[in-house]
């Protein structure tokens, strides 16, 4: 009895550090996201779009050796996830950024502040690929729950997992999986926003900001019983992606100040929020309590 609740003791344990340190190195990287693109911009000025591309191509870099390291689930996951942020940023977000400029979209604009920036103006005219992925990704072998969900219910899960011996690749399903929610909910917000067909003061998007933070919950309870790490950040994505909608919408709302959108003038807190997560990196990537190769050869060896 003793031992079985020992054994309870250690997995709620292991459950709530897994998830509360994946949800935090994931969350930091949201507003370090954030902050990199306006970076870019302030610093570089007219060599952003250079810029942008080393962002990018590090970002390729990375997803490319965590397919190398497939092994270490940790620094694979977490590789797959650093790559999927740097590479949204400076490959996606500024490839809007050049469309815009180019052709001369200006941004939406609401008794003289911007309320829309024109790239994300930009960004919506890609809803139609958008719901195309989606639809791949519905189609084809996935472990992304979501879609896990779409097949089993409509009969589809059997027929796609006919193919065996297959080893996940850790990093590049963690850079889809960012790389596809990040892209779904830009959209989402970006529909409720528009005035003409809702608004940032519409139920919808009220539903859509109070909707995601009940999601965000239940995905964090969910979140706390996991056992691995590795597993816990690839959970965590979605987790916070969908829980930084609420952070989104009560931002527009100007409920708080966004000091990731401005941080030159915010650069104390702003080099906090850079600090801790290469902190946390470090010791997830060095400890062997947070990867499960060192801790199954550690095993191993105390066992020989």
């Amino acid at each position: 009895m003793e031992t079985l609740k020992s054994s309870n003791r250690n997995h709620l344990r292991n459950g709530v550090r897994n998830g509360f340190f994946s949800f935090l190195v994931v969350l930091l990287l949201m507003p370090i996201g954030h902050a990199l693109m306006i970076l870019n911009e302030e610093l570089l000025h007219d060599d952003k779009y250079i810029g942008a591309f080393v962002m990018g191509l590090i970002g390729m870099v990375m997803v490319v050796w965590g397919i190398f390291k497939n092994k270490r689930h940790t620094l694979a996951t977490l590789l797959g996830f650093l790559g999927g942020i740097l590479l949204w940023t400076g490959w996606i977000e500024f490839s809007f950024v050049w469309i815009a400029e180019e052709n001369n979209v200006s941004d939406y604009i609401v008794n003289g502040e911007v309320q829309t920036k024109k790239e994300y103006l930009v960004m919506l005219s890609s809803v139609g690929l958008l719901l195309n992925m989606t639809l791949y990704f519905i189609f084809t072998r996935t472990y992304c729950n979501f879609f896990i969900w779409i097949q089993k219910y409509t009969n589809l899960r059997k027929h796609i997992m006919i193919q065996k011996g297959y080893r996940k690749p850790l990093a590049v399903t963690t850079f889809i999986e960012t790389i596809m929610l990040l892209w779904f909910f830009y959209i989402l917000l970006l529909i409720v926003y528009n005035p003409n067909i809702a608004g940032d003061r519409h139920i919808a998007t009220y539903i859509t900001a109070y909707g995601s933070l009940i999601w965000s919950l239940y995905l964090i309870v969910q979140l706390f019983k996991i056992q691995t790490f590795d597993y816990a950040i690839r959970y965590a994505v979605p987790t916070v992606i969908i829980f930084w909608n609420f952070v989104e919408v009560i931002g527009r709302w100007e409920l708080f100040d966004e000091i990731w959108v401005e941080p030159i003038e915010y650069w104390l807190p702003v080099s906090g929020f850079f600090v801790l997560l290469f902190l946390l990196l470090f010791i997830f990537i060095k400890n062997p309590k947070f990867n499960r190769k060192k801790k199954d050869e550690l095993l191993t060896h105390n066992n020989l």
